[in-house]
């Protein structure tokens, strides 16, 4: 490695470091906007055009604001619990190919920071980490309160990563490697000249397991019981203020962020997608950043339309109907990997995914229709209600 090579490293790390930044600003302003909407409400719309320097203004307050430490913390371990916590969530994207490579005077530059062999086993040990700031935050603060909301995070986050690991490991023995490059190169091409060669075809119920798994590592609605503010006031950063409670909320939307790009990577093909020829590096960032915006527009959905479900509950699920669904499709899918041997794989992969998609819109429209049976239902007893308390004052 000469002196070039390693100015391109520092480059593409100064890149990455700043896009994130920026993204999550993006992901903060849009959110407030798309969950405005579906209220019917305004959203940021002061600070810049369109409320766009909103999330910027409300940083620099933090950042100025009066840095407040409680009485009992343990001031050492109460000041280093942000950085723990935020450190893992921007090098978990070091793994994410954000485009096809450039070539500049016969160098080769990947759109990566890192291309490691075992990528994805990066990704989910990164993910762990984040859990020992939030352990730290909520024992150092020195209350009930994040203390308690620093628990529900561990228990949470430890029951939902299996699930998480299983729906990867899926993914990795369909592939046959664990670098996430390689995984984006094998999702080249279309089944039938018509479908794209995605793992979310042939690899639909791992895809569901692991956007589920993603939404309670990241803490967020509905499975956001550790920062819950009916009960915990606001969890395990109930004490903090300033920038050290920005840098707990810059860790959570830079998870959504990752968790969407690695879901990209994994799932969507990655960067690849139908596009001129000319220009291929720009067409293929985009396609990344068009795929990741829906995924990240999906968590901004599901909070403002799904209720925070009960602990117990969210527990049961993680124990009880994501692990045994995890563990079933790991043993189809090395089924699946082995029948090969005996039938065509691009024949096998595209009957799977016909399969499973007929198989999803059955089991959608089939909770669609129960939906309707008991709205009808509720509808139906709310008018014998009303009926019979106005023939009784009749």
């Amino acid at each position: 490695m000469d002196w070039l090579d390693v100015a391109i490293v520092v480059a593409k790390t100064a890149v990455i470091f700043g896009f994130l930044l920026v993204q999550v600003m993006m992901t903060i302003w849009a959110e407030r906007r798309v969950v405005a909407v579906m209220q019917q409400r305004i959203g940021p719309n002061r600070v810049g055009p369109f409320g766009l320097l909103q999330s910027l203004a409300d940083g620099v307050k933090l950042f100025f604001k009066e840095d407040i430490h409680p009485a009992n913390a343990d001031r050492p371990i109460y000041g280093l619990a942000p950085m723990v916590s935020l450190v893992p969530a921007f090098m978990a994207f070091a793994i994410v190919p954000l485009g096809p490579g450039i070539t500049i005077g016969g160098r080769t530059i990947h759109l990566q920071l890192t291309d490691l062999n075992v990528g994805v086993l990066f990704f989910l040990a990164m993910g762990s980490l984040m859990v020992y700031g939030v352990m730290l935050a909520g024992w150092a603060s020195g209350s009930a309160y994040p203390l308690l909301g620093a628990v529900r995070a561990s228990a949470q986050t430890l029951s939902y990563e299996m699930g998480m690991g299983l729906a990867v490991l899926a993914v990795v023995m369909w592939a046959g490697t664990m670098s996430t490059r390689e995984i984006v190169d094998l999702q080249a091409g279309t089944y039938l000249y018509v479908i794209p060669r995605w793992f979310v075809g042939p690899q639909l119920p791992a895809f569901l397991l692991f956007m589920i798994a993603g939404f309670a590592e990241a803490n967020r609605a509905p499975f956001d019981l550790p920062e819950a503010e009916t009960e915990l006031v606001g969890g395990y950063h109930t004490e903090y203020s300033g920038i050290k409670f920005a840098m707990f909320m810059m860790t959570e939307y830079v998870h959504i962020i990752t968790t969407s790009a690695i879901a990209v990577t994994l799932f969507l093909g990655g960067w690849r997608g139908i596009h001129p020829p000319f220009l291929e590096p720009l067409w293929g960032v985009l396609w990344f950043l068009g795929k990741t915006g829906f995924l990240i527009f999906l968590f901004m959905w599901v909070r403002a339309t799904f209720p925070r479900i009960r602990y117990d509950r969210l527990m049961r699920f993680g124990w009880r109907v994501l692990l045994p669904a995890g563990l079933v499709w790991v043993m189809i899918t090395a089924v699946m990997v082995q029948l090969p041997r005996e039938v065509d794989r691009t024949t096998l992969s595209a009957w799977t995914a016909v399969i499973f998609s007929v198989l999803f819109l059955i089991f959608a429209a089939r909770v669609t229709r129960n939906t309707t049976r008991r709205r009808a239902a509720l509808r139906a007893a709310g008018e014998r209600m009303l009926g019979g308390g106005t023939r009784g004052r009749r």
